[in-house]
């Protein structure tokens, strides 16, 4: 019997039809055992040991392949062909191994880079053995990542109250989205004027150009600075009388676009798609792993995370016979057009991204796919394809048009002479690298008068660099060197889940939390997040696998250096890292006032100064003259935009509340405007509303204040059970209330107004939450905490999903999906929920530890009569406990040398 393991179940049950009833083909689900999420799983200490752990999720999948191998021939590792998946082959191996599962079985690792049957049988018969060059580069990779966000993140909890995290790779993307955002903002724009003129053709045609040359002088960008400058300009064109000087034809080439890598399909699919990176990849691995084609599971894409852009010559001589047959053999080129990579790690750089069968045109395929995988498989196989056709055959026209004078007005234009490629497939472009052929000219002769029709002045103004798209984010990510291809994906999403960034219109803008982590990490750890650092690292992981250095002496390296950085802030206090992230975001917090003065004064008092301050939910702005001055305003907002200039001299009182007599005041605080009412009295706080966000502070009247400050409301009782419905504000936004059932309303201002019907109808949804004596059951268990083997929960709250472990429980955020969580996110959750609320979790262990204590002392109280032998027992369990202590310690330390031992394999 042979063993087959691969990576994905659609995968396996693909390659078990290729193989045979001689084969066993089992997935692995991924890796099947990481490091845990807890301090100390890398141990600098000791030559940077790894204690891996098994991961909970995957016992059901390591029980399968170990009873597989019972006496089984061959162990075939075929996971997918890069580091990930060498390093998940050498996780599966060394498990089986811990289980002593492999003893005469022969182990071979083997890759294919489609799933088609020939692939995979020439995989299996010719296998090789591990890479551990490859393994040790994946090990590397994760201990720096392990390493950075343990040790970085803390530091960001203690020194900045509100950051999440930082990463090795996620801070310096973060860095670049920052750093374009404080360049548009302090960009000042410049003024320019262009002057265009249409002229009329002895043939009626008409023809633009814009003037180059006046009076003889050539025009720069900023010759015309202003409207008095470019109307004396425009008079005299409209003075002259303008004939052809010269007519330029040039024939021009343009090739074709690479086959697709990772990085070119993920900008394409956003640019002419508007895929993001994770859906892009997420598309592409259905379309690798395969669709019923004909009876047969077949792959449809080769492996789609790569470098590479050569192409097997089967490949090319598939793509140049569809070119002969759909377009023509003009369209075929003399030679194949050969590739070459730009990898630096040869090991890497496999085939690129193409169709495993250039016959299976996207039409022919449209009635296997939807609609989603069609337009992503039609880009790759358009894009391939095109690759191998003929270049695009072009003529270029410029047109210069005189007075005789000096004036020179030009014309440019296009003609595609033969289409080539262009006739399949034309790459996008991001805006900066837009290409602007012109528009097709008419024919003309040199001296020919034409008459002037029209003469048009156009003021222009310079404009900032863009913000990133997910495109242009990933090719600058590639540019630089940081990262890997493969990562993007997972990059972008770590920075949207910790709320650092958010796309509005398909553009990364920076939320002010990514902005101060940013400036922090910027202020006092500056190498690592600098572009040259970060790449040079990544050339030092691909000279791991490629044999030329040794991966535990990369992480000595960069340990002993960044240990040192991290100790250097011990003594660091936040007013020191709040005097700095005031200097680096000042044009940013504090943007100049349109009426000139200065943007930190305090709008309240005469003497304090506006900067930034921490608290227990983050950065917000405050007056230093705190406390004879409280001001606050929230960070992000303007004394104007917030309405908080009404409020800022004091409460602004609404009217007398009809129930109690009490004034309504609406006043500011440091998280936004609320409501009050009353005064505050000794020991008795008074009753307090916060205003909701969507709802304007200006249209907050006394009406509005007493409905809100009735809250919660009740709508009626409900139809089916007669118990009563309430409407409320929560700490997580407005809600409706029934049997400890709750629906979620969209606006602040719904609270006031929903009614019995879609009340109704938000609860018919809404899943029945635990109340007291009864707990809801968990939507699932994502696997066991590392700390104490408890289950860590999804469960579904009043205020959305969230997961639970200790009496810790952690919101999860709105861009992940709480049924596909992974165990490292839960636990990551949960400790940054933990550390801001000051609780610690309650071990599973420690409780047990104290029931089995009080069980153990309870019969000596219920049993009086039987004093003597009480004694005796409680002293003769008190050295058992002792003894088995003593046992226990021993048992640790092999465990640490196993696991050491492990990791130097």
């Amino acid at each position: 019997m042979n063993v087959v393991v691969v990576e994905s179940p659609a995968k396996a049950k693909t390659i078990n039809k290729y193989l045979g009833k001689d084969f066993t083909v089992l997935a692995s689900y991924g890796h099947i055992r990481d490091l845990p999420s807890k301090d100390g799983s890398v141990k600098p200490e000791e030559d940077f040991a790894m204690d891996y752990q098994n991961d909970a999720k995957s016992a059901k999948h390591i029980k399968a392949i170990a009873d597989a191998l019972n006496g089984a021939e061959n162990l075939y590792l075929a996971t997918d062909p890069d580091r990930e998946g060498e390093a998940i082959a050498w996780h599966v191996l060394k498990v089986m191994e811990d289980k002593k599962k492999i003893k005469d079985t022969k182990v071979s690792r083997v890759v294919f880079n489609e799933i088609t049957k020939k692939a995979v049988l020439d995989g299996i018969a010719n296998p090789r053995e591990l890479d551990m060059n490859l393994v040790n580069a994946q090990q590397a990779r994760r201990a720096l990542d392990y390493l950075v966000g343990f040790t970085l993140s803390p530091v960001l909890w203690r020194k900045l109250p509100g950051a999440k995290s930082a990463g090795r790779v996620q801070s310096v993307a973060l860095r670049l989205i920052c750093e374009r955002e404080l360049e548009i903002e302090a960009f000042k724009p410049e003024e320019y004027w262009t002057i265009d003129a249409d002229f009329l053709t002895g043939k009626g045609s008409s023809i633009t150009a814009r003037l180059t040359h006046a009076e003889g002088q050539k025009l720069e960008k900023f010759s015309m600075p202003n409207a008095d400058v470019t109307k004396a300009i425009a008079d005299k064109v409209r003075a002259g009388s303008f004939s052809v000087d010269t007519v330029t034809k040039k024939p021009a080439r343009r090739n074709p676009a690479m086959p697709f890598t990772t990085s070119t399909l993920q900008q394409e699919a956003s640019r002419k798609l508007g895929f993001g990176a994770k859906r892009t990849m997420m598309v592409a691995q259905k379309l690798y792993e395969g669709f019923d084609i004909g009876g047969e599971t077949t792959g449809l894409i080769t492996y789609m995370r790569t470098d590479g852009v050569s192409l097997a010559m089967e490949a090319i001589h598939g793509c140049r016979d569809v070119i002969a047959k759909e377009y023509g053999e003009e369209y075929v080129p003399a030679s194949p057009r050969m590739y070459k990579t730009k990898s630096k790690n040869a090991q890497e750089a496999h085939e690129a991204i193409r169709p495993t069968d250039l016959s299976r045109t996207p039409k022919e395929m449209a009635r296997f796919l939807d609609q989603e995988h069609l337009r992503l498989y039609e880009l790759i196989w358009k894009r391939t394809v095109a690759s191998q056709m003929e270049s695009a055959q072009l003529e270029r026209t410029t047109i210069d048009f005189t007075d005789g004078t000096g004036n020179i007005l030009r014309a440019t234009g296009s003609v595609v002479r033969f289409a080539g490629f262009l006739k399949l497939y034309e790459e996008g472009q991001d805006d900066a690298d837009d290409e602007k052929d012109g528009k097709r000219l008419p024919a003309v002769k040199e001296g020919e008068a034409v008459t002037t029709e029209d003469v048009r002045e156009d003021q222009h103004f310079t404009e900032p660099a863009p913000r990133y798209s997910e495109a242009s984010l990933v090719k600058k990510l590639e540019e630089l060197g940081i990262g890997r291809p493969s990562t993007y994906a997972s990059i972008i999403s770590v920075l949207q889940d910790r709320e650092y960034v958010k796309l509005d219109q398909k553009r990364f803008i920076p939320e002010d939390k990514g902005q101060l982590v940013t400036a922090f990490l910027s202020s006092f750890f500056t190498r690592y997040v600098e572009y040259d650092f970060t790449a040079q690292l990544e050339e030092r992981l691909d000279d791991i696998s490629d044999a030329k250095v040794d991966w535990k002496q990369v992480l000595r390296d960069f340990w002993n250096d960044f240990s040192i950085a991290v100790e250097g802030t011990s003594e660091l206090r936040i007013t020191d890292v709040l005097e700095e992230l005031n200097r680096v975001l000042g044009p940013h917090v504090f943007p100049p006032r349109e009426d000139g003065t200065d943007p930190r004064a305090c709008p309240k008092c005469d003497e304090g100064r506006l900067g930034l301050k921490t608290g227990r939910f983050g950065a917000f702005i405050g007056c230093t003259n705190y406390p004879e001055c409280r001001y606050t305003r929230q960070l992000g907002t303007s004394g104007d935009d917030d309405g908080s200039s009404e409020i800022d001299d004091g409460p602004k009182e609404l009217g007398l509340d009809p129930d109690t007599g009490l004034m309504i005041t609406l006043r500011k605080g440091p998280y936004g405007p609320y409501l009050q009412l009353g005064e505050a009295e000794p020991k008795k706080k008074p009753k307090r509303v916060s205003i909701p966000k969507d709802i304007p502070l200006e249209d907050v009247d006394f009406e509005i204040a007493v409905q809100l400050m009735a809250l919660p409301r009740q709508i009626g009782p409900h139809p089916e059970s007669g118990s009563m419905i309430t409407a409320g504000l929560g700490r997580y936004g407005p809600y409706v209330e029934c049997d400890k059932k709750y629906g979620r309303l969209t606006s602040g201002m719904e609270v006031l107004t929903v009614g019995m019907n879609r009340a109704v109808e938000l609860l018919a949804s809404a899943k029945t939450r635990g109340g007291a004596g009864r707990a809801a059951p968990p939507l699932r268990v994502v696997g066991a905490h590392p700390e104490d083997g408890a289950d860590i929960n999804v469960k579904d709250g009043r205020y959305g999903p969230y997961v639970t472990h200790g009496g810790i429980n952690a919101t999860i955020p709105k861009t992940s999906d709480p049924m596909t969580i992974t165990l490292e996110d839960a636990v990551t959750l949960l400790a940054e929920r933990a550390a801001k609320s000051g609780k610690k979790p309650k071990l599973a262990g420690k409780t047990a530890a104290k029931k089995t204590t009080a069980a153990k002392k309870a019969p000596a109280k219920k049993a009086p009569a039987k004093k003597p032998a009480a004694k005796k027992t409680t002293a003769a369990k008190k050295p058992a406990a002792s003894k088995t202590t003593a046992k226990k310690a021993p048992a640790k330390k092999a465990a640490a040398s196993k696991s050491a031992s492990g990791s130097d394999a």
